[in-house]
């Protein structure tokens, strides 16, 4: 697989990295109506790629969206021709400052890094330019590929329905802020990041269709256990750039949501709403009545 092909990750890759990076029974889904007196919203977790097995997607999720007079959703997604977003992409993970992927690597987890891409056609000096969050991310598409996992994820998905229906959309973070925090993943600790990824990686479609089983009959115990603890206990560095600090910015613009005479459907991903410091465990915190949506 030459490098051109690699380089082309998509926005809903990106953001499955930091997300992938959801108390149920199995007619519940993960979408909630959040409620302060008779005013509501919908907070429903998402994964950002699904194969097409996974459609059409749980009712619950067209019932809200249906219900809704605003789309939320994490960042504005970029269309793929959108060269300007790829452009910044590309320089926020390639390093300028004179080190590299041998560099910050040792010769073991470089050689581990080289024998993972070798089956591949690719030559991991190809990437020595590239931080290890792009490494990372180049990964993650070859397993979706390798697994025949690729597809459109929910917030695409309800992106296009939005723009169709002339729905108007809202974003609690932008694209670059996204990007950025991608792109210093591993920072300073680049072999135990790439490490824990080649590990992750060893049983990827079992692990994945595990975490699609969890999302769509809404267990966010099963989706705790699977995506949001095993960062934790990993990478805690990771774990609070990725989620906690995350989930408490969303917290006041989620509130801000109420009182406006509007419905919102807010869609983020899956793991923002499982554990103990997710979006839900927040929500209830600071008092909001929380209703998991069943058929």
């Amino acid at each position: 697989m030459k490098l051109k092909t690699l380089c082309k990750a998509s926005l809903a890759t990106l953001v499955l990295a930091s997300a992938a990076l959801s108390t149920a029974v199995l007619a519940e889904t993960s979408v909630w109506k959040v409620s302060k007196g008779s005013d509501y919203l919908y907070v429903a977790g998402t994964v950002h790629l699904l194969p097409e097995s996974a459609f059409p997607l749980p009712v619950e999720f067209s019932n809200a969206y249906k219900d809704s007079d605003t789309l939320v959703l994490e960042t504005k997604i970029p269309e793929p021709t959108d060269t300007k977003f790829q452009a910044a992409m590309l320089k926020a993970m390639t390093y300028d400052d004179g080190r590299s992927l041998s560099k910050v690597l040792s010769p073991g987890v470089h050689k581990q890094l080289s024998d993972y891409f070798a089956p591949y056609g690719v030559q991991l000096q190809q990437l020595d330019s590239y931080k290890p969050g792009f490494i990372m991310i180049q990964m993650l598409a070859l397993e979706m590929m390798k697994a025949q996992m690729n597809g459109e994820g929910v917030d695409s998905y309800f992106d296009k329905q939005a723009k169709a229906d002339g729905k108007p959309q809202l974003y609690l973070e932008s694209v670059e802020s996204q990007i950025n925090l991608l792109a210093n993943m591993g920072e300073g600790y680049e072999d135990s990041f790439v490490k824990m990824n080649l590990d992750q990686f060893g049983d990827f479609k079992q692990y994945f269709s595990a975490m699609i089983a969890a999302w769509r009959s809404g267990d966010m115990v099963k989706l705790n256990a699977l995506a949001v603890e095993p960062a934790r206990q990993m990478d805690p560095k990771l774990y609070q750039a990725l989620f906690v600090q995350r989930n408490q910015n969303w917290l006041p613009q989620i509130e801000q949501l109420f009182g406006n005479n509007s419905t919102e459907l807010v869609l983020i991903g899956g793991g923002h709403l499982a554990g103990e410091h997710s979006v839900l465990a927040l929500l209830q915190q600071a008092g909001y009545k929380l209703d998991q949506v069943s058929q």
